[in-house]
């Protein structure tokens, strides 16, 4: 089993140790936060290091890193945070869970981490540092960029291209075809059925049609 250092210790990065201890060949040896955020000496009994000590402490030599952070200002810190461990000789882990289903062929980048009960049909691809919860459809020939965030029970219909930097919400449907522009918000329930613009904020319409949007995205 390959060593695993995870960075974060809030709740997204302990479901992901859980997936990774439970379903994966990867052994979690330690969390590692920036140093001014260190609040403890362990999390779920692995030892806590500050970021600026971690290489010498769990060396990229023999470890490997997951940065299990949220989708905080559309996924930007999240990949700093990837291109910081990146920099420091780290290798970053990727998970599918064996209760997803997939098929042959599937690319799935660095960072990216997909949950039970995803249904990822033929031809499709996730990107680098892009996390699907679970429960969700990915269709055919679907191309999710990199630094998304999709929520759980979200229809992604054949064809759909989402950009990078874009966070999906809960029971949100795309039409096939359309391309979701970078930095999108699309909320809960929204219905989507035309090609976005970048850096929107797409709520479901009181009609219940489609979804129009409602803002600009906040940097």
């Amino acid at each position: 089993m390959r060593n695993l250092v995870i960075f974060g210790t809030r709740q997204i990065a302990e479901v992901c140790s859980f997936y990774f201890e439970h379903d994966s060949d990867y052994r979690v040896a330690a969390f590692t936060v920036d140093g001014a955020f260190v609040e403890a000496d362990s999390f779920r009994d692995r030892p806590v290091v500050p970021f600026e000590e971690v290489a010498r402490r769990f060396p990229p030599a023999d470890h490997d890193l997951f940065v299990a952070i949220s989708y905080a200002k559309m996924n930007q810190l999240r990949a700093a945070k990837c291109a910081a461990a990146k920099a420091l000789g780290y290798q970053l882990a990727r998970y599918v869970s064996s209760k997803a289903v997939t098929w042959p062929g599937l690319q799935v980048g660095e960072n990216s981490f997909v949950m039970e009960a995803n249904v990822i049909q033929p031809f499709a691809s996730i990107g680098d540092n892009t996390i699907l919860w679970s429960g969700n459809h990915i269709g055919h020939h679907a191309r999710i960029g990199d630094h998304c965030f999709l929520a759980s029970h979200i229809v992604v219909s054949g064809g759909v291209e989402i950009g990078d930097h874009c966070f999906i919400g809960v029971n949100a449907t795309l039409r096939d075809g359309i391309k979701i522009a970078p930095r999108c918000l699309i909320g809960a329930g929204a219905l989507i059925t035309k090609n976005t613009m970048p850096d929107e904020v797409y709520a479901p319409a009181a009609t219940a049609a489609s979804a129009v949007p409602s803002s600009r995205v906040s940097p």
